[in-house]
């Protein structure tokens, strides 16, 4: 069983990384012994979770990961690199930063913490990248995910048989302009788009969101300054880079049923459109069923 985590991934090309990157990425993604999709996602996870059971717990690996989730698209490869080392101290920097100190050394020893930070410290001050390829995030996915996508973009796999499944399987190119999600023999729900498109919808929807919802409260919720976070993030990327929103382990927290039923890109542009014509009931009717569907499964994080 996979975390109940959501994944915003961005693939860059290989030929946008420097050397020796470049080469090394390229060697990877044609390596037989890489993790494939299909079990990429469990990799990365048993080691996090073997750091974590580890006495004391390890914040953050001593050694960047070598791994990376790989696409191709024509003759193009495309790698999204793990980056576990830096986004665990992103991730630990955060958590110390949102509990109280008495609470972090319950997790994690003082002693322990502060060489991690250390460590950090060193990272940043070598001027090593500080923006992670993959963006993470918990029990639901945040409504500014859905942005960048179109309802076309989606594939769903149930993991049954052919017929369970919604976009193709194995495809790997598609027509021209359209991204397609090359699935895998496993329940997911994934959208995989272009960066050029990511940013337009993006860009567009800023000015709307900004005029018609604001900065209001609500971890998660569509606001113009998460929004254009997210634009600063995608900005930072190779202009031929893919972008694909992963459900992850999300899937595991809704039955197939919901899985089918859930088109929460489509209703997001619904609800933007309506939003720019100042159709307040239709922009409305569509947000709100984006928070009644992500609300219950929110709540289960503090469930028994």
């Amino acid at each position: 069983m996979f975390p109940y985590a959501a994944y915003l991934r961005v693939y860059e090309p290989v030929t946008a990384f420097p050397e020796p990157a470049r080469t090394l990425w390229t060697v990877y993604a044609d390596s037989r012994r890489r993790p494939r999709r299909a079990g990429a996602l469990g990799a990365e996870h048993a080691e996090a979770a073997r750091r974590l059971v580890a006495v004391p717990p390890e914040v953050a690996p001593e050694r960047e990961s070598r791994d990376a989730y790989v696409r191709r698209v024509g003759d193009t490869v495309h790698v999204c690199p793990w980056e576990t080392r830096l986004r665990s101290w992103l991730a630990f920097d955060r958590f110390r930063a949102e509990h109280s100190l008495a609470l972090a050394a319950a997790f994690v020893p003082p002693v322990v913490a502060e060489r991690a930070a250390r460590e950090f410290e060193r990272w940043k001050r070598a001027g090593r990248p500080l923006q992670p390829h993959i963006l993470s995030s918990t029990w639901h996915v945040p409504l500014t995910w859905f942005v960048p996508f179109a309802a076309d973009e989606r594939c769903l796999v149930l993991g049954g048989p052919p017929g369970d499944r919604e976009a193709p399987a194995a495809q790997e190119e598609g027509p021209a302009g359209r991204v397609p999600a090359t699935a895998v023999p496993a329940r997911t729900l994934v959208y995989v788009t272009a960066m050029p498109e990511a940013r337009r919808r993006v860009a567009a929807a800023l000015p709307v969101v900004r005029d018609t919802l604001g900065d209001g409260p609500g971890e998660g919720s569509l606001t113009a300054g998460r929004l254009e976070t997210l634009g600063h993030w995608l900005a930072g990327f190779h202009p031929r880079a893919l972008v694909e929103l992963d459900y992850g382990g999300l899937v595991h927290l809704l039955d197939d049923a919901a899985l089918r039923a859930d088109e929460s890109v489509a209703e997001t542009g619904v609800a933007l459109a309506a939003m720019a014509r100042g159709e307040g009931e239709l922009a409305v009717a569509m947000y709100q069923r984006l928070v009644d569907r992500w609300r219950p499964v929110r709540a289960l994080e503090s469930a028994n």
